[in-house]
């Protein structure tokens, strides 16, 4: 069964553009009554196609928009190829594997597959989801990733932020071919992967987004260009992604600072795992101190002109666009605090992951922070989310990730 869905009129004009959200509110009418979640067409008020869509009353968004062809035959044969097209628009990575063996194969809506985040950690899958659509068409996602990838094990989890606005338990499943099965949690090992040369070791069912933050790989190594002979700071470091790449780069030194002792405790025994395979110096154990706590308190307490290098990745402060003056207010402080303790002509390289928070607005903090911090700081590069992680036009919200590189004249 299709919905005709009508659009009112002045709310279309995103929608021709091709932007996927429509809420409840942007909705004229529906025919027939809604009964179960389904296939859509979608008109103006002056009966003008606009695109194909999924319809789900019981999703916050009532409506996702999957295909601006009229003649799109939409169904499991239309998602099952646009995991097929997401796939391959990667396939430059499957050449990778003596280097890097973990990226990200299908990006939500960038990749026109509304709440599946889906990634590769070397033969095993993971898969967040984050919408009643993604709930909806799991299995066709997973029959045709196995199709294509063969993976050893795909393991399904929902993201916990979506979970209860869209009605979806808090679960993780495990598929071994296209069969679920049962498997006891502890009874999945954890996965090393290989990411740019360095070596990390993944738990298999738990960390946070999908155990990895792969949107950062392009960052790190940037990271690692600037830290040769400097005394870093590496604050959310989590397990060690920027650290390991700094010990690469030639660091002096690196404290960690993370509110999880044991993701720092695990950044550890990463550096372990590669001075043992021979990816950085047998001595770079000795460079690293680590410190557990409130990253916003711990950076007060560090003493100024110590630090060459800061790295500054906090974790999404800006859920929504309701909190995001607190959150910009937050961003502030941490940079200005950054920007107070770093040395003379030293770098900082700093980050927001809040979808909520603009590139522009950002930018604003950084001004901001500065002007608070008495200092001059320059722009050396400006940095976003690794390119498995595509930014779509038609869908600003897709670029969430936010960086620069910034140096400090006192």
């Amino acid at each position: 069964m299709n919905y005709k869905i009508t659009i009112k009129e002045g709310k279309e004009k995103q929608l021709l553009r091709h932007h996927p959200w429509v809420f409840s509110g942007a909705i004229k009418s529906i025919e027939p009554k809604f009964d179960i979640a389904s296939w859509a067409d979608v008109y103006t008020e002056k009966g003008v196609f606009i695109a194909k869509g999924w319809y789900d009353e019981k999703s916050h968004i009532v409506l996702h928009l999957l295909s601006w062809n009229e003649k799109e035959n939409v169904g499991l044969s239309f998602v099952k190829k646009l995991v097929r097209d997401a796939i391959m628009r990667r396939k430059d990575f499957f050449t990778r594997s003596a280097t890097t063996n973990a990226f990200r194969l299908i990006h939500g809506e960038a990749d026109f597959l509304p709440g599946f985040a889906v990634d590769a950690y070397a033969s095993t899958i993971r898969i967040i989801l984050s919408s009643r659509f993604a709930m909806a068409f799991l299995q066709t996602v997973v029959e045709e990733i196995d199709n294509l990838l063969h993976p050893s094990l795909i393991v399904v989890s929902t993201d916990p932020q979506y979970a209860s606005v869209e009605g979806m338990s808090e679960r993780v499943r495990y598929f071994i071919g296209d069969e679920e099965k049962k498997i006891a949690e502890d009874k999945i090992e954890p996965v090393t992967i290989l990411e740019n040369g360095i070596y990390y070791e993944i738990p298999g069912t738990k960390g946070q987004k999908s155990g990895f933050y792969l949107d950062q790989r392009e960052n790190r190594i940037i990271a690692e260009e600037y830290a040769k002979g400097r005394k870093c700071l590496d604050i959310c470091s989590y397990t060690g992604g920027f650290t390991l790449h700094l010990l690469k780069g030639g660091a002096e030194s690196v404290k960690a600072i993370d509110s999880s002792e044991s993701a720092l405790r695990h950044l550890l025994y990463q550096v372990h795992l590669n001075e043992e395979k021979g990816t950085i110096d047998k001595d770079s154990r000795s460079k690293v101190e680590i410190l557990s706590g409130d990253c916003f308190e711990l950076i007060r307490n560090e003493e100024k002109n110590k630090y060459d290098l800061i790295v500054l990745d906090p974790p999404k402060l800006a859920k929504t666009k309701g909190n995001l003056e607190n959150a910009m207010k937050a961003y502030k402080d941490l940079n200005r605090i950054a920007m107070e303790k770093i040395k003379d002509g030293g770098i900082i390289i700093t980050f927001s992951c809040s979808g909520a928070l603009s590139r522009e607005d950002f930018r604003t903090v950084l001004s901001w922070s500065a002007k608070d911090a008495n200092v001059e700081c320059q722009i050396l590069r400006t940095l976003g989310q690794a390119q498995d992680h595509p930014i779509r036009l038609s869908f600003p919200e897709s670029e969430y990730l936010k960086g620069y590189v910034l140096r400090i004249s006192k």
